[in-house]
């Protein structure tokens, strides 16, 4: 077989390959394989390439013993962290044993890995504290406050905010599992958004008042509907005005706003915008792109304080992703914050 044969099967192969000779040099190198390493292979002595000892360690399994090996190689690719499996086969030619290296990326599998780990750590730890504040209410009401009429209706009503904090969750949850699941498919309902946007200010306006909070919309023109589902745009309209009046001052003001735009840079055509804004304490810059992942909290205390669950601009972030559009949030510390909805026409 000539090199240039060798080299176009190499380079047809949709998977990073490197060939080592028998006397331990890397004689080829497809496209995909130098894009890993960044850097010249070829007539290397491939202990100086690849470093690592797992697979330096397969690679000369296979040059003494003639038996493929398997191995894992640990890259960086874009500011990431990568992980390849490694296959380590012999191949015979004239001068002895050569070895192919392939490399089966195996990130995205170990991204979804480690994200379902986190996942259930995180939900068993969200059910785990209100669980055993149950428990051990339900263990002093049976003992030393089983006569005690006034510490019964106490610790009952604790126990009911925490079953209700627990139900809380797994409707989230629910939620969020049915939205996922929906994600693909975009929804071609015309939907009318002003009026929803006030129908969920007026739900809200009630408990809102008694926080000392006032909930205001504004709709400029009159916006013609858009492809949406209305349950789930009620759900994100109420979600953001609710953690408006929440983490707002009290007392004080949320601002709902309704725009239209004939060019919305982000969405390169006509499209509706959705500003809620709070006069809160604001959000430090730092927490700003990680406020959208499951379960994460700027104040674990104080959201659970409130009844936050961790999962509701999770939600949001889905909803709006199934409608094409985008979600942009904006924040200052003592300056309030603004969560923007961003909607396309058509």
């Amino acid at each position: 077989m000539t090199s240039d044969l060798l080299a176009g099967i190499m380079g047809a192969v949709p998977l990073p390959l490197l060939l080592v000779t028998p006397d331990e040099r890397i004689a080829f190198a497809n496209d995909l394989a130098v894009a890993i390493f960044a850097k010249a292979l070829t007539n290397r002595n491939y202990i100086v390439v690849l470093r690592q000892p797992g697979l330096l360690d397969a690679i000369e399994s296979v040059l003494n013993s003639g038996q493929p090996q398997v191995a894992t190689y640990l890259g960086s690719e874009a500011s990431r962290e990568t992980t390849y499996r490694a296959r380590a086969v012999p191949v015979p030619t004239e001068s002895g044993t050569a070895v192919l290296v392939s490399f089966e990326d195996q990130t995205a599998m170990q991204d979804a890995g480690n994200m379902r780990r986190d996942f259930v750590a995180n939900v068993s730890h969200e059910l785990r504290t209100p669980l055993t504040a149950l428990l051990g209410f339900i263990e002093t009401i049976r003992g030393a406050a089983r006569d005690d009429s006034e510490a019964r209706e106490r610790f009952l009503l604790i126990m009911k905010n925490e079953a209700e904090r627990m139900n809380r969750l797994v409707q989230d949850l629910l939620s969020l599992s049915r939205v996922e699941a929906s994600e693909r498919l975009r929804p071609t309902d015309p939907v009318d958004v002003a009026g929803l946007l006030r129908s969920a200010a007026t739900r809200l306006r009630p408990a809102a008042s008694q926080n000392g909070v006032t909930i205001e919309t504004f709709v400029a023109g009159t916006p013609a509907p858009v492809p949406g589902d209305a349950d789930q745009l009620m759900q994100v309209f109420s979600n953001l005005l609710e953690n408006a009046v929440k983490y707002g001052r009290k007392p004080g003001t949320v601002t709902a706003t309704l725009s239209e735009t004939d060019a919305e840079p982000s969405l390169r055509g006509p499209a509706l915008r959705i500003d809620v804004q709070d006069e809160g304490d604001g959000i430090d810059p730092l927490h700003i792109p990680r406020l959208t992942e499951r379960f994460y909290r700027v104040d674990s205390h104080r959201s659970r304080e409130m009844g936050g669950t961790g999962l509701g601009l999770a939600i949001v972030k889905h909803i709006v992703n199934r409608h094409r559009g985008r979600l942009r949030i904006s924040s200052q510390p003592g300056k309030g914050s603004t969560f923007s909805v961003i909607l396309p026409k058509s």
